[in-house]
């Protein structure tokens, strides 16, 4: 029984730590998916207001009013034949039960994609 209490705060934050984990890796795909499909739209030609509203419309696992959208184009202009960049940032942290002692850091991802 010793043992036993003595074990299960580390078994418990161990799993804890894997189901956040997941959350946050959950968390990352969908800000994959959002950032290709919001750098498409760029590509595509639309406005900077208009890839920036499809991102916080289709960033579905957390508060979209925290993501922050970056569009860079190739020359600084928005040219046929150029690039276009689309970085999303989203601050998280992990272990969220433990409060004030969880870990912030922030997840980022981009993608490029030439312009037609």
């Amino acid at each position: 029984m010793v043992e036993f209490a003595l074990v299960l705060p580390i078994l418990l934050l161990l799993l804890v730590g894997i189901f956040d984990f997941g959350r946050i890796y959950f968390t990352y795909l969908e800000m994959e998916m959002v950032t290709q499909e919001s750098v498409r739209k760029g590509g595509l030609g639309e406005s900077d207001e208009e890839i920036r509203a499809y991102a916080q419309e289709h960033f579905n696992a957390g508060e979209a009013s925290q993501l922050e959208v970056s569009i860079r184009y190739e020359g600084g202009t928005p040219m046929p034949g150029k690039k276009v960049t689309v970085t999303l940032e989203y601050p998280e942290s992990f272990m969220n039960v433990l409060g004030n002692a969880s870990i912030p850091f922030t997840l980022s991802t981009d993608s490029t994609i030439r312009i037609e």
